[in-house]
């Protein structure tokens, strides 16, 4: 099993950055995709940005050019560095992990999840 442990979230202006940081335990693997997503209240959990094994990555429309992910497999660590955040970023940020080495935008397709941290925007 594989444990992971969101932190990072927080209140911010609108225009301001946060740093998300997903920690991994237990039988982690470099070759483990992993994906950020997001829920706001009374909405579906959504595709935020996934990285591959083999770092490739892919993000939402909605955040491309204002959210990054990286990971530190020697840390076991993911990270999500978010930039001129909106109000409409306001969510439950999970990270997510794979047990296999591509990402998907699906989380269905995702078998290990964190406990979420929130996110708010000001305006």
């Amino acid at each position: 099993q594989v444990q992971l442990v969101e932190s990072g979230g927080g209140l911010v202006q609108a225009g301001g950055s946060l740093r998300l940081s997903c920690a991994a335990s237990g039988r982690t693997s470099s070759s483990n995709a992993m994906g950020w997503f997001r829920q706001a209240p009374g909405k579906e959990r959504e595709f935020v940005a996934g990285i591959s094994w083999n770092v490739l990555t892919g993000y939402a429309d909605s955040v491309k050019g204002r959210f990054t992910i990286s990971r530190d497999n020697a840390k076991n660590m993911v990270y999500l560095q978010m930039t001129s955040l909106k109000p409409e970023d306001t969510a439950v940020y999970y990270c997510a992990g794979r047990r296999i080495t591509g990402y998907s935008t699906r989380p269905a397709d995702y078998d290990y999840w964190g406990q979420g941290t929130q996110v708010t925007v000001s305006s």
